[in-house]
């Protein structure tokens, strides 16, 4: 490809000082590439599909009135999700590098750098507490078979007392983490890729056999109306705002996971098409995981909008009341790990990639302390329900975890979003980027439609999510 930028110009003034050759990494160090387009496509919908689609997409809708917002969430994947996504695949494969050094390489000597400094410290807070939740879904494989075969038990009871316990908690935190070194440790192909090509699939499959399920229930047709058919009068600002947010939540944006999955590319590797399938798979699994509870939810007369409880105490109770509860129930929460671990080792590969890249560290000892470090960052979230359920920050009203949520989703992330469009939008300039973008095309080009959706659209909408979610947890 013929060099975009042929001379170094001020990034001040809106002019990115690239020159459109690939940079050499640490000593020259060569870097690691995906091996099959498969690989990519799995490994970053795997990013992207976590607890956001199994977990909270299914409550969201549930407590914002089903149908109507499916329907703006899917406007807003189009709108937003995807241009940020296509963006951040860019800015990784343009530097080859990690989301500090994309910065260092598209604008050097300049504070851009601090951006994906943002994105890593993100992504480091994001697993911390991440990986408090996945742990009560691995628990959960054993504990909902209990739940689920002794009569009366009070499943809110059972939940509380697994998460208000000390230790048991923390343990199941850990076995994850060890879970998700051992796996950024081996690399990139026989590591991410390897275990991305195996988790996928079974986590698909997984959410089909529920789904055949759940819509063969008695009175699945129930669940099924209001999943499908629109009630408009429901929609409010707020359910806006939670769709917008979902789809950023969900597409793992703002954080360089997909920008660090980006640096693994190669210049024939293709952006827009690979995009449009990453985005695809997660909205997808997002769907069907709908698909799988609601149906299940109304025919066993249970409610929708239960809230954040919806996996932990709303469907061991549903599964309780159906044939075969304990089976299905044990599936569901199989997958709910499975969803859990695909997004954070894309996770814990946003700051393993900063260690090899900027500080010369090997990958398998990255890994090891970094896993390590959020493990203990992590340690308030868990005992935010039990030694330390009575701390929370002035102003928020919210346990740790929460806190930690909070936070990251409502302010670094979108943040972190902004100022990538921004920086892509502005800086390094739009029509650098679509050349970029389109290295290696196969399908199709995107072009200005795109350039218009970046500079303008994307930072709008994101600037809508930061401004009402801080005035909603704090004015309203």
């Amino acid at each position: 490809a013929l060099p975009i930028c042929s001379r170094r110009q001020n990034v001040f003034r809106g002019k990115s000082a690239w020159t459109g050759k690939k940079p050499m990494n640490n000593a020259n160090k060569k870097r690691e590439h995906w091996a099959t387009r498969a690989g990519f496509v799995l490994a970053t919908a795997g990013s992207a599909v976590g607890l956001g689609n199994i977990w909270r997409f299914p409550y969201m809708t549930g407590e914002h009135g089903g149908a109507a917002f499916i329907l703006i969430y899917l406007v807003a994947v189009l709108l937003l999700g995807y241009p940020l996504v296509v963006n951040e695949m860019a800015l990784g494969r343009a530097a080859q590098r990690d989301p500090v050094g994309v910065f260092k390489v598209l604008a050097p000597n300049s504070p851009w750098w601090l951006v994906g400094a943002l994105g890593v410290f993100t992504g480091f807070i994001i697993l911390s507490y991440y990986a408090v939740v996945a742990g009560w879904s691995l628990a959960y494989v054993y504990k909902v078979v209990v739940a689920t075969v002794v009569p009366g038990i009070d499943h809110a009871r059972v939940f509380q007392d697994h998460i208000s316990s000390v230790w048991e908690p923390i343990l199941w935190q850990a076995l994850f983490l060890i879970l998700t070194v051992g796996i950024i440790a081996a690399g990139v192909v026989k590591g991410i890729q390897r275990w991305s090509m195996v988790l996928m699939p079974v986590l698909f499959v997984l959410l089909l056999v529920l789904i055949v399920r759940s819509v063969t229930l008695p009175g699945a047709g129930e669940g099924l109306a209001y999943y499908l058919r629109p009630d408009f009068s429901k929609v409010t600002g707020r359910t806006l705002l939670a769709a917008l947010a979902q789809a950023f939540f969900s597409l793992s944006l703002g954080m360089g996971a997909i920008m660090t999955y980006g640096s693994y590319l190669d210049d024939k590797d293709e952006i827009p098409s690979n995009a449009m399938m990453v985005g695809g798979l997660d909205t997808g699994v997002a769907l069907l995981a709908g698909f799988a509870l609601f149906p299940a939810i109304f025919a066993l007369g249970f409610e929708p909008g239960a809230g954040p409880g919806l996996a932990f105490i709303t469907l061991p109770a549903v599964f309780a009341q159906m044939p075969l509860g304990a089976f299905f129930g044990v599936l569901f929460f199989i997958l709910l790990g499975i969803a859990a671990l695909t997004s954070a080792i894309s996770l814990l590969e946003v700051v393993t990639a900063w260690l090899m890249d900027e500080k010369d560290w090997s990958r398998k000892r990255a890994a090891v302390v970094m896993g390590l470090v959020i493990f203990i960052v992590g340690l308030p979230a868990t005992l935010g329900y039990s030694v330390l359920k009575d701390f929370s920050f002035p102003g928020l009203n919210k346990d740790l975890l929460d806190t930690y949520d909070w936070v990251s989703n409502s302010i670094f992330l979108p943040v972190g979003g902004f100022m990538m469009a921004i920086f892509t939008g502005y800086v390094w300039g739009a029509k650098h980027a679509i050349a970029e973008v389109n290295k290696g095309h196969k399908r199709f080009m995107i072009g200005q439609g795109w350039a218009l959706l970046i500079r303008y659209v994307v930072p709008v909408l994101i600037f809508f999510i930061i401004v009402v979610g801080i005035y909603d947890t704090f004015f309203r």
